[in-house]
């Protein structure tokens, strides 16, 4: 089933229900009702006992009651009545891996995180249901348009591990992104202060600041982007974009400073004027077709992590001898 489709009924005269679908990866001995309670929301969870009572809940397309004991390799679904989230694309996939974390792509349109329109149908959501990190975290996020490289911490201690340190980690983000127009230059590095403004209508967007009038921006901080073009093609050039500070927005905003927004940018292009209409109503094929794209062309392609400070136990044995220690009460 495509994430956001919505299941047949489970019983005759039931009203259309959202699917979740599980792995069971563990052989701890668990009852359903137990399995899902901590995989759901906790308004899901009050419900969970009347979902499986109405046929809700099944094991290998079986329904089954909540006392059902669950094992290792079963496939387990979830019926939500009366909830419905965005369809999304959920053909992320594993890139690499260690013990500790994994770099995975994420499509298009996949929110990496909960938001007001999708609970479950998430990056770190489908991660969790479909491979054995359950507690799995993002090490760092990526706005949902953007498609590419992202790393996960497969663990809680991991992420406490890896996140302090991500800026050592990560060597080297490239990205490539699909611009309106053909710049005259070949390549061109950016530095500049960027900053939300105050009288914005978009209240996310990022602006280059400016020095004339440095009181309408919110606490600027120092960008650089270095940026070459890799191909120019019937009023479109394809650019590469090497960060080399991680910015909301950064290559976004740059990009359209430069003259050549990204094609699709909904709030970079065309004033912002798309974006400011699908507050209101639904973007038409007219309005897509204007853009150039449903999404923005931006997809990061090379995320280079440092090998040597992967192969380093001191900091995790360290931190590891620390909460044992204050587990015991010492100090």
């Amino acid at each position: 089933m495509i994430a956001g489709q919505r299941a047949q009924p489970s019983l005759v005269g039931e009203v259309d229900c959202f699917r979740l679908a599980f792995t069971v990866f563990s052989d701890t001995q668990s009852t359903v009702f137990e399995f899902l309670t901590c995989r759901v929301t906790q308004h899901h969870g009050l419900q969970l006992l009347q979902l499986c009572e109405k046929g809700n809940v099944r094991i290998e397309g079986e329904i089954v009651p909540a006392t059902h004991s669950v094992r290792k390799g079963q496939k387990v679904t979830l019926d939500l009545p009366n909830h419905y989230e965005d369809p999304v694309n959920t053909g992320w996939h594993m890139i690499w891996q260690n013990d500790e974390i994994m770099k995975v792509y994420k499509p298009p349109l996949l929110p990496v995180s909960r938001t007001t329109r999708n609970l479950y149908h998430t990056l770190i959501s489908l991660i969790r249901r479909e491979t054995p990190y359950g507690e799995a975290q993002l090490l760092h996020r990526m706005d949902t348009e953007t498609s590419g490289e992202l790393l996960i911490a497969k663990h809680s201690s991991a992420d406490r591990k890896w996140k302090k340190q991500l800026d050592r980690l990560i060597v080297k983000k490239r990205y490539h992104a699909w611009v309106e127009g053909v710049p005259v230059w070949d390549s061109t590095t950016l530095e500049c202060l960027l900053s939300e403004k105050e009288d914005s209508l978009i209240r996310s967007q990022m602006y280059v600041v400016d020095p004339d009038d440095v009181a309408l921006y919110r606490k600027p901080k120092f960008s650089k982007t270095a940026f070459s073009v890799l191909q120019r093609l019937d009023g479109r050039s394809l650019i590469a974009c090497d960060l080399f500070t991680g910015r909301k927005h950064q290559i976004r905003a740059h990009l359209a400073h430069l003259g050549h927004p990204i094609v699709g940018d909904k709030i970079y292009s065309l004033g912002g004027k798309y974006y400011l209409k699908r507050l209101c109503a639904a973007l038409t094929a007219e309005d897509y077709a204007a853009l150039g794209a449903e999404h923005h062309l931006l997809e990061a392609v090379a995320l280079e992590l440092d090998e040597a400070l992967l192969l380093r136990k001191d900091d995790l044995e360290e931190a590891t001898v620390t909460s044992s220690r204050v587990q015991q009460g010492l100090p």
